[in-house]
């Protein structure tokens, strides 16, 4: 994570509506609210349907954190996390985690086993998974870049072995495959709802997100479709109509899926990590930012991946 220092009369909190079809996306009494705060950088939510859990990282503490959504209890789900980064869930409930820690990509059954199912590709270390998406089909996607072998502040310095920042899909073998390369940062990864468009975010030389057409589990067609300001965008989801909810520094900018900007979920911290959609019917946005954890109540549902 790169050290943000923004001008406290830049920390804003609440919905700001840029174009007016962006209100059918809020409920009339939505709210921005604060779950947690004392994390050194927060990262990653995923909710655990089952569990009725949303879980996240705070990575430089090398744990996980829970919130439990019956009874509004917080506390440490996982310690050590192995620098744990995002999460998702596959199709069989299992948490999929990507790991600084040992660079690789873990699966958490039921029963609260942990197992690493990738961490190597052609045979070098991958260099610190980043973030993830679980497809309709079983695949694993995820990004690679190296924000977790720079420093020992997010996982242990390291030279990177394969020499570049790739974004990978897992097959339901646990075969790794490279889909591109091309990407000097990639981080969040989403895909529409028809998994028929990737968007990735890159957080170093453009602070584009990155659409790509997807066939056979391929990515072709790369576009700008769109880039957040201010700062660059980290982790993305995407609603049940296809709009894509980014992270910025001053918190979520909503895209319509024409890439659009049409709302923005102020939150008043340094810099906005990420998001997920949770709760019974998904409609409750959960977002990670800088030191805390928010939630506010949406009108549209998202994905559980």
């Amino acid at each position: 994570m790169v050290k943000i220092v923004r001008d406290k009369k830049d920390l804003k909190t609440g919905i700001e509506i840029i174009q007016d079809k962006s209100k059918e996306l809020f409920k009339s009494n939505s709210e921005i609210k604060k779950i947690f705060e004392g994390c050194l950088w927060a990262e990653g939510p995923v909710f655990l349907k089952d569990e009725n859990l949303l879980v996240w990282s705070d990575i430089p503490f090398n744990r996980m954190l829970y919130f439990d959504i019956s009874n509004g209890k917080t506390g440490v789900f996982r310690n050590p996390s192995y620098f744990s980064n995002g999460n998702s869930v596959d199709l069989n409930g299992n948490q999929i985690t990507a790991e600084h820690g040992r660079r690789g990509i873990s699966q958490t059954n039921k029963n609260g086993e942990i197992k690493v199912i990738v961490d190597k590709f052609e045979g070098k270390r991958l260099n610190s998974p980043n973030d993830l998406v679980c497809k309709s089909d079983g695949t694993i996607w995820f990004t690679d870049p190296q924000y977790g072998i720079k420093t020992n502040y997010e996982g242990y310095q390291s030279e990177s072995e394969i020499g570049f920042n790739g974004v990978y899909m897992i097959d339901n073998n646990n075969n790794l495959s490279l889909l591109t390369k091309e990407i000097d940062g990639p981080n969040g990864i989403a895909f529409s709802p028809d998994e028929k468009t990737l968007y990735v975010t890159d957080t170093e030389t453009t602070g584009n997100i990155f659409s790509y057409k997807v066939s056979e589990n391929k990515i072709f067609d790369k576009h700008v479709f769109a880039t957040p300001r201010p700062g660059k965008p980290d982790g993305i989801k995407v609603d049940e109509y296809g709009n894509v909810f980014s992270s910025a520094w001053d918190g979520v900018q909503i895209f319509t899926p024409e890439g659009e900007l049409i709302a923005k979920i102020q939150i008043p911290e340094q810099r906005t990590a990420n998001l997920c959609f949770g709760g019974n019917e998904f409609n409750i946005l959960f977002i990670t930012s800088d030191k805390s954890l928010y939630t506010i109540e949406m009108n549209v549902k998202g994905n559980q991946n």
